[in-house]
């Protein structure tokens, strides 16, 4: 099953939301070590204020020359956890969404369903992990581009926002988070679904290379779908940070309206990576869960 169809899962015979959070969560960190290096990329092009290094290829090539290979994971710690946390949440309440739709809406309405599911789960994980967790990775990255490192790591990270913010400066970024987190879902739920029924309708065989290969048209079509959010919640939780129309302005201002699709390829990148890996694991983690309590 590939991760661009979401949690567009059905659990099997004996699965409880408690496995299905905990085996998301577990295939979410996984994943997300996996990967983060294209995430790295993707957000340190977002927050260049200059046209230089416009590749993501050229920033890793010039952080690895100037930082070192480990300097590919900063402010990793706290995406991962973040990471686990919205894969759990997203499991678990897409699934629960679902299950709730089929008593008010036509069972013959599985398009609509995982849409809807979709956006609330993606809403869901916004407030309760996506955005905390972005806002520290953001600053982190944010704090480390010059080379000039400021900030410890995560916790230190979360104690000089607290020191200055408050509270709600976890929270910088949440509108344009929850919008990108909800179209995203809804996009990669409505269009894997869709490509899932037309190869049903055609006699296309199911297998795992079918999936992936449509896992993958529809996390094409949801990166550029949604990629705008994501951008502008980059933008709006950097280190010094700004509301969400001062950040997609702030963009405009300096790449032009094509700039609300800076870091596209990396993100592309790291969600055709992510489909395998995620479902993957948490299927396996699922059954061996299962296994172990049956």
């Amino acid at each position: 099953m590939s991760y661009e169809a979401g949690a567009n899962i059905t659990s099997k015979q004996g699965s409880t939301p408690a496995i299905s959070f905990v085996s998301g969560s577990f295939a979410g960190g996984v994943e997300c070590l996996v990967t983060y290096p294209f995430e790295f990329a993707k957000t340190s092009m977002q927050l260049q204020n200059t046209h230089i290094a416009s590749s993501p290829l050229v920033v890793l090539r010039q952080l690895i020359r100037t930082q070192g290979v480990a300097a590919l994971y900063t402010g990793c710690s706290s995406l991962v956890l973040g990471t686990m946390l919205k894969c759990g949440v997203r499991f678990f309440f897409f699934e629960n969404i679902k299950l709730q739709l089929t008593n008010v809406v036509p069972s013959d309405s599985v398009l609509m369903h995982n849409v809807l599911a979709g956006m609330g789960a993606g809403a869901a994980e916004s407030l309760l992990a996506v955005t905390p967790s972005e806002r520290i990775k953001t600053v982190l990255i944010d704090d480390a581009k010059t080379g000039k490192k400021q900030l410890r790591g995560g916790l230190h990270a979360v104690q000089v926002i607290f020191r200055e913010q408050g509270i709600k400066g976890l929270f910088n970024g949440l509108l344009p988070t929850t919008l990108k987190q909800s179209m995203t879902s809804a996009a990669r739920m409505g269009s894997y679904s869709t490509l899932k029924h037309i190869g049903r309708k055609y006699g296309v065989e199911n297998n795992s290379l079918t999936t992936f290969a449509m896992g993958a048209a529809a996390g094409t079509f949801t990166v550029y779908a949604t990629q705008p959010f994501d951008s502008i919640k980059t933008r709006s939780q950097a280190l010094k940070s700004s509301g969400t129309i001062a950040a997609a302005r702030s963009i405009i201002n300096d790449y032009g309206f094509r700039g609300l699709w800076r870091g596209s390829t990396m993100r592309l990148g790291r969600l055709l990576l992510s489909g395998g890996i995620v479902f993957t694991v948490y299927e396996n983690t699922r059954e061996m869960i299962e296994a172990a309590l049956h």
